[in-house]
């Protein structure tokens, strides 16, 4: 037994390292496979600072996601993003892990539309790794940009690159922070359904395909469903809107080797 929990943890973690760095937050991305480069809602801080230039209130927000159901794989994330005369700035924070080893990022991004159609968003990061005290911690800066472009009301196509500096993790040559880029796309295909479509490219990985929909059954409550390749996960998850101020979305993913990762998130709009 011992030596099947060692396994899933060690291969857990090794579908996460695709990432390093970089973790996806709220639950309303996640149920959607994370196909959400181009979904403007102040989670965007987490997937790309572009999305949020149409913010037009302070919003803030906390997430949760517990990977495959592992206490050594829990991720917490938080958001606040600030509209200003010009442009959003936002604050973020995201940590992975448990005692043994954690991982935090804390940022700050700005945002801000050039055109009616078109906003660009640069971001910067701070990454904590803290190992076993035998082994230490690094930290360093990371950059990230991104661009989101309107077609026309109903469709809107999104670009963002991680850590574009190629940031080193370690002395090792090739030992780095993932660079991952996303190319997705927002469609409305109705007043109650939205399709999310994107492309995400690790450079040290295959290429992975993610797809997303969003059903509004009701007013103030969605249905949303996900699929996404390399590796395979299905995701799902319910969202609800109180008085237009508050919203709660919750959902999991699910891994056809690990199981489920259940997620929350809980969104505050401010006056």
């Amino acid at each position: 037994m011992r030596k099947l929990y060692l396994f899933i943890v060690s291969f857990a973690f090794t579908c996460l390292s695709v990432a390093q760095g970089w973790q996806p937050m709220g639950s309303r991305s996640m149920s959607l496979s994370n196909a959400t480069v181009a979904l403007e809602d102040v989670w965007a801080y987490h997937h790309n600072p572009a999305a949020l230039s149409n913010l037009k209130k302070i919003e803030f927000g906390v997430s949760y996601e517990n990977r495959f159901l592992m206490k050594e794989l829990q991720s917490q994330g938080l958001v606040v993003a600030i509209p200003l005369k010009s442009g959003v700035i936002s604050i973020g924070s995201q940590s992975f892990g448990y005692n043994q080893f954690r991982t935090y990022r804390n940022g700050l991004g700005y945002s801000m539309k050039l055109a009616e159609f078109l906003s660009i968003g640069v971001q910067l990061n701070h990454h904590f790794v803290r190992i076993n005290p035998a082994y230490g911690n690094h930290q360093t800066v990371t950059a990230e940009v991104g661009a989101l472009a309107k077609i026309n009301e109903k469709w809107s196509l999104a670009f963002s690159v991680f850590n574009i500096t190629r940031n080193r993790l370690s002395e090792f040559a090739e030992d780095r922070y993932s660079t991952i880029m996303r190319l997705g796309t927002k469609f409305f295909v109705s007043e109650k359904v939205l399709f999310l479509a994107e492309a995400e490219k690790n450079v040290d990985y295959s290429i992975r395909f993610k797809t997303g929909i969003e059903y509004l059954p009701l007013d103030n409550f969605y249905v949303r469903g996900g699929f996404a390749t390399a590796p395979i996960e299905f995701s799902f998850g319910l969202g609800y809107a109180f008085s237009g101020k508050y919203k709660l979305d919750l959902g999991s993913a699910y891994h056809q080797v690990l199981g489920w990762s259940p997620h929350f998130s809980f969104t505050m709009q401010l006056k």
